[in-house]
């Protein structure tokens, strides 16, 4: 599914990954630990294609979505329209005879991960009218709606409540179930030891551990060492 060999990165003198070295299977999902600094969110940007690595090789099969940790929402567009606005830019360059019945399946998917992730009643409200766990909630949706292969989330969690990261849990296995692989970083340890299957530890851009979450007793605990 991806495979990246000896990849670095550089923001000036500054090196932010060095020699990263990751296969990831299909369907298996993957956390992202690590203090801030550490390099999480650029090396999901360099897979992403966002950035691109200094040095090393990428190789990925099949499209990734990304899920920003700034929301990065379009303010002047409700929830509902922010959620199928791509969707619909790819379904118009489709067959004409399809297109309107695409679209209606663009909202009804819409609607439906909205009802998932218990926001069904914001679908009419601006990005301005939404609190920050909102707008997270809204930013994994409108991720999911492209369904990519390989799915990338940064900080998926962050600002949320204990029950609705429940939710996210739930949600993202079912995303799982239906054939997804998932890259996720996170600071959120305990989110990251009920979600991922296997868990990979940079430390000053470096990976420091590599960790099946099933044969690591009291995963959190030991995570923590590497802080």
């Amino acid at each position: 599914m991806l495979s990246i060999s000896n990849a670095c990165k550089k923001f000036g003198e500054m090196r932010v990954l060095q020699n990263i070295s990751i296969t990831i299977e299909k369907e298996h999902i993957v956390g992202l630990a690590g203090s801030s600094g550490s390099g999480k969110s650029t090396l999901l940007r360099c897979i992403q294609q966002l950035d691109r690595f200094d040095h090393g090789e990428i190789k990925c099969s099949g499209a990734t979505g990304f899920m920003f940790q700034d929301f990065q929402l379009f303010p002047h567009m409700n929830v509902l329209e922010n959620l199928v606005y791509a969707p619909n830019i790819i379904t118009s360059k489709g067959a004409d005879n399809k297109s309107n019945t695409n679209k209606t399946l663009n909202l009804k998917q819409a609607l439906n991960l909205l009802k998932q992730l218990g926001i069904s009643d914001k679908e009419n409200h601006y990005p301005f009218q939404l609190s920050g766990g909102q707008k997270q909630r809204v930013a994994l949706a409108r991720s999911l709606m492209m369904k990519p292969d390989l799915l990338l989330c940064d900080e998926p969690t962050s600002g949320l409540d204990v029950a609705t990261i429940e939710d996210v849990v739930l949600l993202l296995r079912s995303v799982q179930a239906a054939g997804v692989t998932m890259i996720i970083a996170s600071h959120d340890l305990d989110f990251l030891s009920q979600i991922a299957e296997r868990i990979i530890v940079l430390k000053y851009g470096q990976i420091v551990a590599d960790i099946d979450t099933a044969q690591t007793p009291d995963t959190v605990h030991y995570l923590k060492k590497f802080y």
